[in-house]
């Protein structure tokens, strides 16, 4: 199954370069091109395409704002974001997230490493380093408590469904938290597939954000 991407950003030659560093894989074709956010969202709309790899800086329409427009559109539902810059700085990584964006690189990212988060991302999974996962509890290192009926979102979770979405939120791979729930991988994608299914997010990305805001996860906690 071909995996179809956007590619947005402002310089021509980047589009090329990821271009070409996609189209080595068999299994991924670049179906279309855009400039600016606001681009990015008519050719989102028009290619449907599985993954769309969005710049933060465009002219006009920046890409967070791109992202945040192609994430809540019902009819997008199935493309997923994963947002692309120069520097990992916080306010970036937390800001992707908040958009909605199911993963985040920098553009110094390895060709072999972006064919594979293109695969990732485009099977359901979020595309989390461990520093990015870190930026997120530092974000949320100084909030106060939730809200109760906020917290109280969790109550449709399994005891199991709960204790994976606790390890997501610190980083964990479903392999990971097989070993760590002494249960088989796929059980561990199951209870985290129905954690995000009952809980009404995108992916595992916007999973780790609810888990914070509901106080689930408290930064040295």
């Amino acid at each position: 199954m071909t995996i179809k991407v956007l590619l947005a950003d402002d310089q021509a030659l980047v589009r090329a370069g990821f271009g070409s560093l996609l189209a080595r894989a068999e299994d991924i074709e670049v179906v279309g091109e855009a400039g600016t956010g606001d681009e990015a969202v008519r050719a989102a709309r028009a290619l449907r395409p599985d993954v769309v790899l969005m710049d933060i800086r465009m002219p006009g329409t920046d890409g967070l704002t791109a992202t945040r427009t192609i994430t809540e559109d019902p009819d997008l539902a199935a493309c997923r974001v994963i947002v692309l810059t120069t520097f990992e700085t916080d306010e970036y990584v937390f800001s992707a997230l908040r958009s909605g964006a199911s993963g985040f690189l920098t553009k110094e990212t390895e060709p072999d490493d972006l064919r594979q988060a293109v695969r990732s991302v485009a099977a359901g999974d979020a595309l989390l380093s461990p520093g990015a996962t870190r930026r997120v509890i530092e974000q949320f290192a100084h909030r106060p408590a939730a809200p109760t009926d906020t917290a109280d979102r969790l109550s449709v979770l399994t005891a199991r469904e709960l204790e994976a979405t606790r390890l997501i939120a610190t980083g964990l791979s479903n392999d990971q938290i097989a070993a760590r729930l002494f249960i088989s991988p796929l059980t561990a994608k199951t209870h985290v597939t129905r954690a995000i299914s009952k809980l009404g997010v995108r992916d595992r990305a916007q999973l780790v954000i609810l888990a914070y805001e509901t106080g689930l996860i408290r930064v040295g906690g």
